[in-house]
C-alpha cells in the first residue's frame, strides 16, 4: 500500500505508573523518575453517576480520549472516533463467566451492558455529545496498528481531525491465564490530515508484509504496551522508525518525523 502521512495534534495517557502525557513524556525521555498515579482514571467527561457505574476500562478511555482533546485544543463533540481494545473489559467478561458457571440467573443486566466492545465508544458519544462516527476495534496484539491505519484512512477521506483511543486494562482471575495482559495502560490521539497549528508531530505509515514467524512473535507480546515504543518515539520527538505487528499478513512500519 502506498504511504498514509497524518499529522498528531494532541497526545493523551494513562497508566499506574503515569497519570497523563507530560508526565510519561519526561519519563520517557529518562528526565524524571516514575511518579505514581491514582488508582483509577479520574474520567472527569463522565457525570458522576456514570463514573461511578463505569468499569475501569470505560474510565481508561474516556480518561485519555479527554487529554488527547484537550491536548489538540478540539471540541470532543466535533471529532469522530475509533476506540482500539485488544481483549475488551476483561474483568466484566471474567464476571459474566464466573456467574453464567454458579448462577445463571443472576447475571447482571448492567454487566451485559457493559461487556459489549464498543461500550466506551458509547460512553463517550453521550457523554461528550458527540453525533460523530465511532468505531471499535478488537485485533490482539495487532490492535494499536488496526487502529491508527483506520483513523489515517478516516481523517484522509473525511478531511476532518479524527479521535484514536487504544486501551486494555490488566487480566485476572482464570483469563490471566490465557489473555496477555499484564499491565493497565491507554494512550490515545487526534490526528489530522491536514497541518495545522496544533500540530505535535507527523506519523506516515505504510503495510509491509512480514512472514508467519515475525507475526508469531508478536502474537505472544503483551498487547497492552505495543504502543510504548511509539510512545517513546514520540517523547523524544523523533525522527523514528518502528514496526508495530498487525497480524498475519505482516507490520505496519510507522515513521515519526520530526
Amino acid at each position: 500500500m502506498d504511504a498514509l502521512t497524518v499529522h498528531l495534534e494532541g497526545t493523551g495517557f494513562w497508566s499506574p505508573r503515569w497519570a497523563d502525557w507530560n508526565t510519561a513524556a519526561r519519563a520517557l525521555r529518562g528526565e524524571a523518575a516514575a511518579a505514581g498515579s491514582a488508582a483509577k482514571p479520574a474520567a472527569l467527561a463522565l457525570p458522576p453517576g456514570e463514573r461511578r457505574r463505569a468499569p475501569d476500562l470505560v474510565l481508561l478511555a474516556c480518561e485519555i480520549a479527554a487529554q488527547a482533546c484537550a491536548a489538540a485544543g478540539r471540541a470532543a463533540s466535533d471529532l469522530p472516533c475509533v476506540f482500539v481494545s485488544a481483549h475488551g473489559d476483561l474483568a466484566t467478561a471474567d464476571a459474566i463467566c464466573s456467574t453464567l458457571a454458579s448462577a445463571p440467573r443472576e447475571v447482571s443486566p448492567t454487566r451485559f451492558h457493559n461487556s459489549v466492545h464498543n461500550a466506551a465508544a458509547g460512553y463517550w458519544t453521550v457523554a461528550t455529545g458527540c453525533h460523530a462516527a465511532s468505531t471499535a476495534i478488537a485485533a490482539g496484539s495487532a490492535s494499536l496498528a488496526a487502529g491508527l491505519l483506520e483513523a489515517a484512512l478516516q481523517t484522509l477521506d473525511e478531511g476532518r481531525p479524527v479521535l484514536l483511543a487504544a486501551y486494555d486494562v490488566v487480566a485476572h482471575n482464570p483469563l490471566a491465564e490465557t489473555v496477555r495482559v499484564r499491565n493497565t495502560l491507554g494512550a490515545a490521539f487526534v490526528l489530522n490530515g491536514e497541518p495545522g497549528p496544533h500540530g505535535r508531530a507527523t506519523l506516515r505509515l505504510r503495510h509491509e508484509a512480514q512472514s508467519a514467524a515475525y507475526a508469531d512473535a508478536h502474537e505472544a507480546s503483551n498487547a497492552s504496551t505495543v504502543a510504548l515504543p511509539l510512545l517513546e518515539a514520540l517523547a523524544r520527538g523523533g525522527p523514528a522508525t518502528l514496526r508495530l505487528p498487525s497480524g498475519v499478513h505482516g507490520s505496519l512500519l510507522v515513521e515519526v518525523l520530526a
